[in-house]
């Protein structure tokens, strides 16, 4: 039982994906928060930083982004990543660490770990997190209720996604009992943006092209635009859904330039989020990369954008 290893702990270190979304950051901080309140020694992990919509969060300064001495640690619990290279550079060291749990909701999990608690049919892996803080017999406080409702709301897109399921309204409602303030939430994540932001924004729309049949769109994002906008890929979070709210599109794909390369060609990492209709973690998949039904992702190397585009818009045929 996980409950079993969690409670025999002592040193427990929580990481999870870099670039880290609504989920990934309230998954830990709720669980973060809950094993503090245990007795446990726990450190929360994350490379990069934290997006600004989600710092309003109570505890969210608990996060570092340097883990120590690995050898420190009696236990690894890895949060919402489909494989173990998704927490980043400490990924090729953490199994210095004995015990490492793998608790996950992408259908792509490659299933790492000693210890393995996914579950597809999760609406977020905040669910799977809300039950094993009941198990272990923690109080759910109004930090604990602020972070499992921002993650659920956020990974399911409002409500509005396929992975929305009855335990992503029943927790939602027990968490606003416990003190979770929808209307705060709301504020930070979508009405609160930097001028910066704002202006990038505009750049990427710029970039929106459609294929012919309507159904996939693709935006791009550059490293120069960040560079004029004074923003960093924290305030990325969410862009790509603009290119999915067009009418008929069924697939967009954000690509993001992440190292420039030479000869025109660089390296990226596309976004792909879907209305429902496709399963873009199976297009992710042949890809390299992986996610969910409806968000998934992959890298590309070597390639020029021109190229990438011609090969991300192949697959609007068979939409």
């Amino acid at each position: 039982m996980i409950t079993d290893e969690i409670h025999k702990s002592h040193s427990i270190l929580i990481a999870s994906h870099t670039q880290p979304d609504g989920d990934a950051i309230g998954s830990m901080l709720s669980l973060g928060v809950a094993l503090k309140s245990l007795g446990k020694k726990v450190t929360l992990y994350n490379e990069s930083p934290i997006p600004a919509i989600f710092r309003f969060l109570p505890s969210v300064n608990l996060i570092v982004a340097e883990a120590g001495n690995l050898g420190n640690y009696d236990m690894a619990i890895i949060l919402d990543c489909g494989d173990l290279q998704r927490i980043g550079k400490i990924s090729d060291d953490i199994h210095q660490i004995p015990v490492i749990i793998n608790i996950d909701h992408h259908i792509t999990n490659t299933e790492f770990g000693t210890t393995v608690m996914v579950d597809s049919t999760a609406c977020a892996t905040a669910e799977i997190i809300y039950r094993l803080i009941k198990d272990l017999g923690a109080t759910i406080d109004k930090t604990i209720a602020n972070a499992l409702y921002t993650a659920i709301l956020t990974d399911t897109g409002s409500f509005l996604f396929q992975n929305t399921n009855s335990a992503a309204f029943s927790i939602s409602s027990e968490m606003v009992s416990k003190g979770a303030d929808p209307y705060i939430v709301a504020q930070y994540v979508y009405a609160t943006y930097s001028l910066g932001r704002l202006k990038l924004l505009n750049m990427v729309l710029d970039t929106i092209d459609i294929s012919e049949n309507g159904k996939l769109s693709t935006m791009f994002l550059s490293q120069k635009m960040l560079m004029e906008t004074g923003t960093q890929l924290e305030d990325i979070y969410g862009l790509v859904n603009y290119a999915k709210h067009i009418e008929d599109v069924q697939v967009a794909a954000l690509i993001r330039e992440t190292h420039p390369g030479v000869n025109g060609k660089g390296t990226f990492h596309v976004s792909l989020r879907s209305s429902g209709a496709v399963d873009v973690s199976k297009i992710a998949s042949e890809l390299g990369g992986g996610g969910h039904c409806n968000a998934a992702g992959f890298k590309a190397e070597s390639m020029t954008l021109s190229d990438l585009k011609k090969k991300i818009f192949i697959l609007a045929k068979a939409l």
